[in-house]
C-alpha cells in the first residue's frame, strides 16, 4: 500500500470518528502532506506551482549570470557580484510580497514552519562563488580585498547556500569542466578556497560542491568542519562524464554528514537512447550503496514545472536536445571527458512534470524502499543537513 493511500485511509478513519473535525486546518494539512524537499530549483513565474509541486522546501537558485567567452572559445556563465546583489534583492522582495505562499529559509526550523502552515520555504542559493571575486567597473577593480566580507553581506541579504563554482574553475575552486580529458587536469581547492570554506563554516552557510572538480570536492570535504553537499549531480560510475562525480567524491561528501542530490538532466543519468524512471532509480541506488541512505537526496535543476522547452515540445527529446548541441560540441572539441558521446535526450518524460516528487516517491515504493528510507530521500536528509549547518 502506498504512503499516500495510507494517509488517505487514516484521514477517512479520523473523519468517520469525528476526530478530524476537531483538528485545525493547519494540523489536518500537515498530517496529510508528505515532507518533500528539492535540492535545486527556481522561484516560479506562477506561484501556484509551489502548492502543485507539493514541496515543503527547496534550495532556490536566485543568482543572475553573465555570459563570458573563454579563451578557448567556450562560454562560461558567471554569477558576478553586481548581478547577484541585484537578483537576491529582487528575489527577497518577491518572497516578502507573498508571505502566504513563501517563507525565506534562514534556519533549519523554517522547514517545519513552512510545512505546518502550507507554505514553501526557499533557501537562497548562488551557483558559484564568482559573486565574491573582485569586480571591475569602468576598467577599475573594485572590492579586491573584500571578498570574505561579501559572504557576510550576502548572508544578511538572505543567502544560505553557496556553490563554490559553476562548470569552470575560479579563484576558489577547480571546475568540473576544467578536465580536458587529455592531460587529466583536476584542479584542487585553492588557498583562497580553503579560506572561503572556513569563512562559510563560521558563518553557518551551507557549502555546495556541485560543478566542482573532483579534487576540489575532495579537498573541501577534508577542510570543512560541517556537512557539505552536492545539491545536484549524477554518478560517474554510470555515465563516464566530467559533470558526473566519482564514487570517492560521493563517499567523501557522505563522510562529512552531507548529501548528494540526483538531478533531472537525463543526458547525465544514462547513455541509453530512451531515459526512464529506472535510470533515475539506478542513480539513487548507486549513491545509497556508496554513501549510505543518509547521503541521498532528490534534485531538479529545472523550473518546478520542468524543463520549459521540453514541456512545449510534449517532452519530445529528439527535438529538445538540439538546443544543447552547440554547447556540447564545443566541449567535445576541447576533449572534455564524456562529451564524445552524442546526447539523445534532455529529460525523463515521466519526471519532467510539476508532480515529479510524488512520482519519485511512488517509484521508490515500487522499488521496495522502506517508508523510513523514502522519508529520508524525499526530504528528511535535507532537513537534517539544513538543521545541522544553518542552526
Amino acid at each position: 500500500m502506498s504512503t499516500n493511500l495510507q494517509r488517505r485511509l487514516l484521514l477517512k478513519g479520523l473523519a468517520a470518528a469525528g476526530i478530524l473535525s476537531q483538528l485545525s486546518p493547519m494540523t489536518a494539512w500537515a498530517s496529510e502532506q508528505a515532507l518533500y524537499i528539492d535540492g535545486l530549483s527556481f522561484l516560479p513565474e506562477d506561484l501556484a506551482d509551489l502548492k502543485a509541486s507539493k514541496l515543503s522546501a527547496y534550495l532556490c537558485d536566485i543568482s543572475a549570470i553573465e555570459a563570458i567567452e573563454q579563451s578557448d572559445g567556450t562560454t562560461n556563465y558567471k554569477r558576478t557580484y553586481k548581478a547577484c546583489v541585484q537578483s537576491i534583492s529582487q528575489a527577497l522582495s518577491r518572497v516578502n510580497d507573498n508571505p502566504d505562499k513563501l517563507l525565506l529559509g534562514k534556519t533549519g526550523a523554517d522547514i517545519k514552519l513552512a510545512h505546518d502552515s502550507g507554505r514553501t520555504a526557499v533557501y537562497f542559493q548562488i551557483q558559484g562563488a564568482d559573486c565574491l571575486e573582485k569586480n571591475v567597473e569602468d576598467g577599475v577593480e573594485k572590492n579586491a580585498d573584500n571578498e570574505l566580507n561579501q559572504v557576510d553581506e550576502f548572508y544578511q541579504r538572505g543567502l544560505r547556500v553557496l556553490q563554490l563554482t559553476h562548470h569552470y574553475g575560479n579563484k576558489f575552486s577547480g571546475g568540473a569542466l576544467d578536465n580536458d580529458g587529455k592531460q587529466g587536469l583536476n584542479s584542487p581547492l585553492t588557498p583562497a578556497g580553503h579560506k572561503l570554506v572556513r569563512k562559510l563554516n563560521d558563518t553557518k552557510m551551507l557549502i555546495d560542491v556541485s560543478h566542482s572538480s573532483p579534487q576540489s570536492a575532495l579537498d573541501c570535504a577534508k577542510a570543512t568542519n560541517a556537512p557539505i553537499v552536492q545539491s545536484h549531480g549524477a554518478v560517474r560510475a554510470i555515465v563516464n562524464h566530467a559533470r558526473c562525480s566519482p564514487d570517492e567524491v560521493i563517499k567523501a561528501i557522505a563522510d562529512t554528514g552531507g548529501l548528494f542530490g540526483i538531478f533531472m538532466m537525463s543526458f547525465w543519468l544514462t547513455t541509453d537512447a530512451i531515459p526512464t524512471q529506472d535510470h533515475y532509480l539506478a542513480q539513487l541506488k548507486h549513491v545509497a550503496k556508496v554513501g549510505g541512505i543518509d547521503a541521498l537526496a532528490i534534485a531538479n535543476d529545472y523550473p518546478l514545472r520542468g524543463q520549459k522547452n521540453l514541456l512545449k515540445l510534449g517532452n519530445n527529446n529528439s527535438e529538445g536536445v538540439k538546443e544543447y548541441l552547440e554547447w556540447w560540441h564545443s566541449l567535445r572539441e576541447r576533449g572534455v571527458l564524456g562529451f564524445d558521446h552524442e546526447p539523445e535526450h534532455v529529460v525523463i518524460p515521466q519526471l519532467n512534470h510539476i508532480e515529479r516528487m510524488e512520482r519519485i516517491d511512488t517509484a521508490l515504493t515500487q522499488a521496495k524502499f522502506s517508508s523510513s528510507e523514502r522519508a529520508k530521500i524525499m526530504g528528511g536528509n535535507w532537513q537534517r543537513v539544513l538543521n545541522q549547518v544553518l542552526g
